[in-house]
């Protein structure tokens, strides 16, 4: 008999920033399947019978292939149990979520999405800004800086990210935002637009860097560093 999956959001880190549902769902879990990103401290919140399974994935570093991920969150829904397939963020953003769900139904296991704290709400959070703003930054938007084989993505749509009235979030962005940066400017955005670089949010490394377009890229350029990240530009990526 097939067991049930969670797919649960972790948030950015903070174990207190889990919602009342997730947590309950490690509480009871026979396995967790985890990110990198879902480890530390939020695994001490799992039951201590459960099975810990790493299945992270990391740029610039070995990680299991997607289809292997699927293909074990499966096998382990048909031994029975409950099972939570825990992710970084919230499982909808960026979070190949989609391609799991796809085996799990293709398999016959019944599942269940329990949404998370998105990185983009929890910089904007620990940077006491918001993410809206009447008048003039009425539009958000969430872009990936990499594609599949970790390269900035071809088919962006430039005149959209180059709305300089939009608050703009850029997930897994530094090795890829210069070459990012050099195409808004080339679209018309100021090279002065406010850049805020995230990085470790809610973590105990947790940095905040202001910035601007320009300046953050030529940065970036140099040195992108380990840690995991995100940036946010437009009107209101301003660290007060």
């Amino acid at each position: 008999m097939n067991g049930f999956v969670s797919f649960v959001g972790s948030g950015p880190g903070d174990p207190e920033l889990l919602t009342i549902k997730a947590l309950k769902r490690l509480k009871q879990a026979d396995v967790v399947l985890y990110d990198d990103l879902s480890a530390g401290g939020i695994l001490d919140e799992v039951n201590a019978h459960a099975t810990l399974v790493g299945v992270g994935k990391r740029a610039g570093r070995h990680s299991p292939k997607q289809h292997h991920v699927s293909q074990l969150l499966v096998d382990y829904a048909q031994q029975g149990g409950k099972i939570v397939r825990l992710k970084s963020g919230d499982p909808g953003i960026f979070g190949r979520l989609e391609e799991e769900i796809q085996a799990l139904e293709k398999a016959g296991v019944p599942f269940e999405i329990i949404p998370g704290v998105t990185s983009a709400s929890a910089a904007a959070a620990a940077a006491s800004i918001p993410l809206t703003r009447r008048l003039n930054a009425r539009r958000l938007q969430f872009v990936t800086g990499h594609d599949i084989a970790g390269a900035l993505p071809e088919n962006l749509n430039m005149a959209a990210l180059a709305d300089p009235e939009c608050t703009t979030v850029i997930y897994m962005p530094k090795r890829t935002f210069p070459a990012l940066a050099k195409q808004l400017m080339e679209h018309g955005l100021s090279q002065d637009t406010p850049a805020l670089l995230a990085e470790s949010v809610s973590q105990p490394g947790e940095k905040l860097t202001n910035s601007t377009l320009h300046d953050l890229a030529r940065k970036l350029e140099k040195d992108s560093g380990t840690a995991p990240g995100l940036i946010l530009l437009g009107p209101l990526a301003l660290r007060t």
